[in-house]
């Protein structure tokens, strides 16, 4: 359950208040209401993919703006694989849902009985107009505001999904080559699985990104973003109120938009963040166990949601600055719940030799 989309709603109606902690979507209904039917690309192999070579990944911080979860660096042994040299796009998407009849999470019914589980008793009904599908859409604001409160330039949208990023009135007709968005962790590993691929780990979407460049910043080495012309797709000026779209976009870049790191991978960097396998544990860095994937849930914590278990998300997106997130960094680490989906949040895929 993604309970922080309804206390958002809950005290938007009750107190007037805008934002929940952090950027949440749509609940989802029980599995049975995507109307997902089994079937696997048997056309799928390793086209668009890149082999990347395994190795020893010194996994971790690298430089003055890491956080406290990319710490310690430490080893961990990465076998070879393939991945997905561009994210999956809208067209790519489009194709897995016409082929199986998926339905994503913020195309789902809200269900109000699963969702009063998860939260205090007593806690009132929101009307029945905010329980309907939807996503949360960022919105520039006017001008400059403390960075503190998320909920400033996250507007929660009826309408807004993977055909509709920004709401019932935008479309992706003239973006079938842009990232597809608004995509929760388990419409990412439904893709996958239909596409007889995964998606990576934390560590291998770390080594891959890194392109060769051991303990570089950047997936293209230790330039800054803004030096030298468009690396990638970031938000250019003050966020969140002034974007100059020196790169050339406000929101998604076509996926491919900008030059590839060692590996042939692009938008390793910025466009939109990517989701891994890994259940996400601030201080695994720590633990002896790093030298894995963390797969268990039981193993996720985040000090900030404690009660939550989330996924892993890489590489940073189209609304990444400096003074904000930083995400184009290459051992940026950044979290979410697994029915949780953005307009800046999308997949690429791996497989295994």
């Amino acid at each position: 359950m993604n309970n922080r989309l309804l206390v958002w709603l809950t005290l938007a109606l009750l107190f007037q208040a805008c934002s929940p902690d952090s950027p949440k979507e749509a609940d989802s209904a029980p599995s049975a209401s995507t109307g997902f039917t089994t079937l696997t690309n048997h056309n799928s192999g390793t086209e668009g993919m890149a082999l990347i070579p395994g190795g020893t990944l010194q996994m971790g911080g690298d430089n003055e703006q890491a956080d406290p979860n990319e710490y310690p660096k430490h080893p961990v042994h990465i076998d070879s694989f393939y991945i997905d040299k561009k994210e999956v796009t809208n067209r790519e998407f489009k194709a897995f849902v016409e082929a199986t009849g998926y339905v994503t999470v913020a195309e789902r019914a809200i269900d109000w009985e699963e969702l009063k589980s998860t939260v205090p008793p007593g806690t009132p009904k929101p009307p029945d107009s905010l329980l309907q599908p939807g996503a949360l859409v960022f919105q520039a604001t006017d001008g400059p505001v403390p960075l503190d409160n998320v909920g400033q330039w996250w507007q929660w949208t009826i309408g807004a999904n993977w055909r509709h990023p920004e709401g019932p009135q935008s479309s992706i007709a003239d973006r079938m080559d842009h990232p597809v968005v608004q995509i929760a962790w388990e419409d990412a590993e439904a893709y996958a699985k239909w596409a007889g691929k995964r998606l990576p780990t934390e560590a291998e979407w770390e080594w891959a990104a890194r392109g060769g460049k051991e303990g570089a910043i950047y997936p293209w080495g230790d330039e800054p973003v803004g030096e030298g012309g468009p690396k990638a797709n970031y938000w250019e000026g003050f966020f969140p109120y002034e974007n100059t779209k020196a790169d050339g976009y406000f929101l998604t870049a076509p996926a491919g938009s900008y030059e590839p790191n060692g590996y042939g991978l692009y938008d390793m960097a910025g466009n939109v963040w990517e989701w891994c396998s890994d259940w996400y544990d601030y201080d695994f860095y720590k633990k002896p166990e790093a030298k894995q994937a963390n797969a268990e849930s039981q193993r996720a914590w985040n000090p900030m949601q404690p009660y939550q278990a989330e996924k892993v998300l890489r590489g940073g997106s189209f609304l990444c600055n400096d003074s904000y997130c930083s995400g184009y960094r290459n051992a940026r680490r950044m979290s979410s719940s697994p029915d949780t989906g953005l307009n800046h949040t999308g997949f690429r895929c791996a497989r295994s030799l």
